[in-house]
C-alpha cells in the first residue's frame, strides 16, 4: 500500500485459501476485477480468526469487507464422510490442515465485525452460495438457518458473483446504504417486513423438524434456478424474511475473456516458502468454460456456476496457453483444458425462447433436451489449435467428460482417445446399477460399457496402451449392498479395478443431500433407502475395492449379509483379463473436489 501511495483500501477480501494469483482461484479473480475498475483492493489470506489485530493489518477499508471460506466448503475441507478430521488441506502451503476455522464464513465475519465496528461485511463463495437458504448440515445432523442469518453479514452474494460484486461496489462507492440495495441479482438479504413479490417457501421453523416441508422448500427453490425466468425466493426466519434474488445472468464471451486477460501473476504469493498442492495441480491447466447442464443429483456446480455453458473464445484460451509455454516451470505438457465437463465447451441451447421458459435442472436427464446443440465442432477446432502452439508437446483432458454427451460427439471422442489421454482416462459413471444411476441422475451402465468398448478399440487402433479409471460412489442415497455386489461383479466382468471410491458426503444445497436428510425424493415422492450406518457404507466401499487384500474380510461379510456367499470366488479370485488399468495406488481414496481448484 505504501509503494502504491494508498492510505486506505476500498475493499478488503478475506479468504480461507492461501493467496494464489491465478484465475482458477475465486478471490484473486474478483480482486483483480475490482482493481481493473480502479478500486484499491487488498487480500487477507488465512488470517488468524482468533486475533482481531490480524484483520487490521491493512486498516479499515472505505467501502466493505468481502468474506469467502475458499474454494471448498470449510466443513468438507476439514472432515471426511466418516466425520473424521482430515490431515491435510490442499489450499494451504505445505498442505497442512488447521489454517482456516470450521464454518469459516461465520468465524471470519465475526472477527471482522469485532475489528471494524459498523463496517459492512459481504459474504460469498461456495460455502455461502450453497447455504443461502435453510439447509441440511451433515456435520451437525441438523437443519441450519441461512448462512446470512448465522453470520450476521450485511449481504450474501451467490454464484460466481463478478457482476453482482462490481455493481455492489459501484453503488456503495456512489453513497448508497447497503440496507437499501435490495434488487441486486445474485444476492440474498434479510428484510424486517415481507417483500411484496416472490415465491414463498416453507420457513426455517417449518423445515427444521418436518421433512415434508423441507422437501417442499427444496422443490420450490429448484424451480427458480433459471436466471431468465426465476422469481425471488422468500423464506421466513423468525420475525425476519430472507429475500433471495434471481441468479445472475451468464457472462457473455467478451466479458468472460476480459476476466482471463487480467494481469494475474499465475503463482502463489512470494512470501510462501512451501508448495501449495492445489496450485501445483492446476498450474499448467486452462479453464475453457464454466457451467454444467448435466444435472447430477450430488453435484453443486450448476447451483453455483449455473447450468448454461459460458465458453471463452479460442483466442483467449490460446493466449493463456502461450503464457503457460513461457512459464519457467513449463515442460511442454498442458495438464488440462476443460471445465466441470470438458466436452461441454462451446455448447448452448439452440432455442432462445425455450431457454427463457426452461424449468429443467439439466439438459441430459432423463432424456437429452431436443433444443441442446451438442455439436462438437468448437471443441475439436480448439484442441487442434492448441496442439499447434509452439512449445506444447502434450495436451491432456483431465477434468472429466460426460459420457452420454460423448456419444453425440464422434470427432471429439476420436480426438480425445488419440491425442489427449495421459495413459489413464478418469471418467465418472458413479455407479454401474441402472436403478441407482436414475436416482443420481446419471446415464445408465450401458452408456459406460459402450464407451469402454469404443475406448479400448480406438486405443488399440491408435497403437496406444491406455486404460479407463472409473470413479464410483459408495453410500449414496438409494444404494444397497445388493447393488454394490452387482456393481463389483460388473467391474470384474469388464476387467476393471477401481482406483478411487468416494464415500458419499451430503454437501449443502444438493438434491442428494435432500434425499439423505428426508429419505424421500422431493419431486416424485418416492421413498429412497439411505445407508446411514458407517458399517454399511464401509461395506459398500469394500465391495467396489474388492481387489485390495485389506478388504477381503469386509467383502465376505457383505456377501454373507446379502446371502451371496457363492460369489466369493468371483470377487476375491485373480483377475483373468488383459485389460489391466495400469499402475494402481493401492488403498487410497480421494474425495471429489479435494485438492482441485
Amino acid at each position: 500500500m505504501e509503494k502504491r501511495g494508498w492510505d486506505q483500501l476500498d475493499v478488503l477480501f478475506v479468504s480461507g485459501d492461501a493467496y494464489v494469483d491465478h484465475p482458477a482461484f475465486g478471490v484473486p479473480l474478483l480482486a483483480r476485477l475490482l482493481e481493473a475498475e480502479g478500486y484499491r483492493v487488498g487480500i487477507l489470506a488465512q488470517p488468524d480468526w482468533k486475533t482481531p489485530q490480524a484483520f487490521q493489518v491493512m486498516g479499515r477499508p472505505r467501502l466493505f469487507a468481502a468474506v469467502s471460506a475458499g474454494a471448498m466448503d470449510s466443513m468438507v475441507n476439514h472432515y471426511t464422510a466418516a466425520k473424521k478430521q482430515r490431515r491435510n488441506d490442499a489450499y494451504t502451503p505445505g498442505g497442512r490442515s488447521g489454517s482456516r476455522p470450521n464454518r469459516a464464513v461465520i468465524a471470519y465475519t465475526s472477527a471482522l465485525k469485532g475489528a471494524f465496528k459498523g463496517l459492512p461485511v459481504i459474504i460469498g463463495g461456495i460455502e455461502a452460495s450453497l447455504r443461502r437458504l435453510a439447509h441440511y448440515d451433515y456435520w451437525s445432523d441438523s437443519v441450519r438457518r441461512s448462512l446470512l442469518v448465522d453470520s450476521k453479514a450485511g449481504l450474501l452474494l451467490f454464484g460466481m458473483a463478478e457482476t453482482a460484486l462490481l455493481e455492489l461496489t459501484r453503488r456503495l462507492a456512489d453513497g448508497e446504504e447497503i440496507e437499501n440495495i435490495r434488487d441486486l441479482r445474485g444476492s440474498a438479504l434479510l428484510c424486517s417486513e415481507r417483500p411484496v413479490e416472490g415465491v414463498e417457501i416453507p420457513s426455517f421453523e417449518a423445515v427444521v423438524d418436518d421433512t415434508a416441508a423441507f422437501n417442499e422448500s427444496f422443490r420450490l427453490a429448484a424451480g427458480e434456478s433459471n436466471p431468465y425466468n426465476a422469481r425471488p425466493l422468500l423464506q421466513r426466519h423468525g420475525s425476519r424474511w430472507l429475500l433471495v434474488n434471481p441468479p445472475p445472468l451468464p457472462l457473455d464471451q467478451s466479458r468472460l475473456d476480459r476476466l482471463y486477460a487480467l494481469p494475474f501473476q499465475r503463482r502463489p504469493h512470494p512470501d510462501y516458502k512451501e508448495t501449495i498442492p492445489a496450485f501445483e495441480q492446476i498450474r499448467h491447466s486452462v479453464t475453457s468454460h464454466r457451467g454444467c447442464f448435466g444435472g447430477c443429483a450430488f453435484c453443486a456446480i450448476a447451483q453455483h456456476q449455473g447450468k448454461f455453458i459460458q465458453s471463452r473464445s479460442e483466442q483467449s484460451i490460446c493466449r493463456e496457453v502461450q503464457q503457460l509455454v513461457s512459464d519457467e516451470g513449463f515442460r511442454g505438457t498442458v495438464s488440462d483444458v476443460g471445465g466441470p465437463s470438458a466436452n461441454m465447451y462451446g455448447m448452448s441451447c439452440g432455442n432462445a425462447e425455450a431457454r427463457r421458459q426452461c424449468r429443467r435442472d439439466g439438459c441430459l436427464f432423463p432424456e437429452p433436451c431436443p433444443h441442446l446443440k451438442a455439436d462438437d465442432s468448437a471443441a475439436v477446432h480448439l484442441l487442434k489449435r492448441l496442439r499447434a502452439i509452439k512449445g506444447v508437446r502434450h495436451l491432456f483432458i483431465a477434468s472429466g467428460v460426460r459420457l452420454d454427451l460423448l456419444e453425440k460427439q464422434p470427432r471429439y471422442q476420436r480426438q480425445l482417445i488419440a491425442d489427449h489421454v495421459s495413459g489413464l482416462l478418469k471418467v465418472a459413471p458413479e455407479s454401474l446399477c441402472a436403478e441407482l444411476t436414475r436416482i443420481m441422475r446419471k446415464p445408465g451402465p450401458e452408456v459406460f460399457e459402450t464407451f469402454l468398448a469404443r475406448f479400448r478399440e480406438q486405443s488399440q487402433a491408435c497403437g496406444k496402451r491406455q486404460s479407463v479409471v472409473p470413479y464410483l460412489i459408495a453410500g449414496h442415497p438409494g444404494s444397497t449392498l445388493e447393488q454394490m455386489v452387482e456393481t463389483a461383479l460388473v467391474l470384474r466382468r469388464l476387467g476393471l479395478q477401481v482406483e478411487q471410491v468416494q464415500e458419499f458426503t451430503p454437501t449443502p444445497g444438493t438434491l442428494s443431500s435432500c434425499l439423505y436428510h428426508t429419505g424421500c425424493d422431493p419431486f416424485s415422492g418416492e421413498p429412497v433407502h439411505v445407508p446411514r450406518s458407517d458399517r454399511e457404507r464401509r461395506l459398500q466401499k469394500a465391495l467396489l475395492l474388492a481387489h485390495l487384500p485389506e478388504n477381503r474380510s469386509a467383502v465376505k461379510e457383505a456377501l454373507k449379509r446379502c446371502g451371496r456367499e457363492s460369489e466369493e470366488a468371483l470377487l476375491l479370485g485373480r483377475h483373468g483379463t488383459n485389460h489391466r488399468p495400469g499402475r494402481q495406488r493401492r488403498g487410497r481414496s480421494l474425495d471429489r473436489g479435494k485438492g482441485k481448484a
